[in-house]
């Protein structure tokens, strides 16, 4: 197939080139010239902008969305609105909400458009292993698309599938999300508990390594847990600050509307916006609490 790929950071490159190597047709652009350089050496071609980017697409056209979620969505959805023509189709593969998922859709189909949503998961590894995508769309739509998700996907039947109309592909991806913070959480309260037993002397990447293998915990993320603490066991140099792309918020807000409890992917948000507090009010008033009802010690901030 031949589609245009718009935004071109380090997942739709890497996505456009894996369709590339798959045999496909791709068009990228991007604001950023060098990234349209950089897709070129590997047999792309590029366009300088979106109305350009629809021009070299034949009809029925197909465009693929990798840009950051809210307004730059937005932006592009809206300018690609006046651009396209009758049966031509948009996949939004962000992190994009799948309320702003469905809203669009609407002016797109009120236009005669395919609106496709695919939840994206994969990373940095996906050019190498294969990206996961949680796709929602219309049935006719998303199977006209097929070679595209057998292409990028880990196998041409596997780590893909439409779960459901327009928006249940985006609101999946973001569960999705919620509950890899809760993984991520556990594993790292649990190796930081394994390194504060000192008395053990613990290799906290050996640990990993036994686990990686028969153990109930293994995973793709221990797997990368264990590698990160081969390249740097103590963490030095970095910064204890978490940041969070707004899904496991989306999931936690969900979880409350559905009258679900989700405790752990709660905490594991809550944590996250901790760490990012260098001055802890809320800590330095549960020390004077102490200290007013039991006299409990103080202790001063170092200069």
């Amino acid at each position: 197939m031949k589609l245009g790929m718009v935004g071109l950071g380090r997942m739709g490159a890497n996505m456009a080139e894996r369709l590339l190597r798959g045999g496909h047709e791709v068009v990228g652009f991007d604001p950023n010239a060098d990234a349209r350089k950089a897709l070129e050496t590997h047999g792309a071609s590029s366009a300088d902008s979106l109305q350009t980017l629809v021009k070299a697409l034949p009809a029925p056209r197909v465009l693929w969305l990798m840009v950051p979620a809210g307004k730059i969505t937005d932006d592009t959805v809206n300018t690609l609105l006046s651009l396209l023509d009758t049966g031509d189709t948009v996949i939004d593969g962000g992190n994009s909400n799948y309320k702003d998922t469905m809203r669009r859709a609407k002016l797109y189909a009120d236009q005669g458009l395919h609106y496709v949503d695919c939840g994206t998961s994969g990373g940095i590894w996906g050019l190498q292993e294969g990206y996961s995508m949680m796709i929602g769309g219309d049935e006719h739509a998303v199977e006209s698309l097929r070679p595209i998700f057998e292409t990028l996907a880990p196998g041409k039947e596997q780590g893909w599938g439409r779960v459901g109309p327009v928006g249940s592909g985006h609101f999946t991806k973001m569960v999705h999300n919620g509950i890899e913070y809760g993984l991520m959480q556990a594993y790292a309260e649990g190796f930081s508990i394994l390194q504060h037993k000192q008395e053990f002397g613990l290799d906290l990447h050996q640990i990993g390594e036994i686990w990686r293998t028969g153990s109930v915990v293994r995973s793709w993320l221990l797997d990368l847990t264990t590698d990160a603490l081969s390249k740097n066991p103590t963490m030095a140099g970095i910064a204890p600050y978490v940041v969070d792309s707004g899904e496991g918020r989306w999931t936690v807000d969900e979880a409350v509307a559905l009258n679900v409890p989700a405790p752990v992917i709660t905490l594991s948000l809550i944590e996250r916006l901790r760490s990012r507090d260098n001055e802890s009010f809320s800590d330095k008033l549960l020390a004077a609490m102490r200290n007013e009802f039991g006299g409990h010690e103080i202790k001063s901030e170092s200069k």
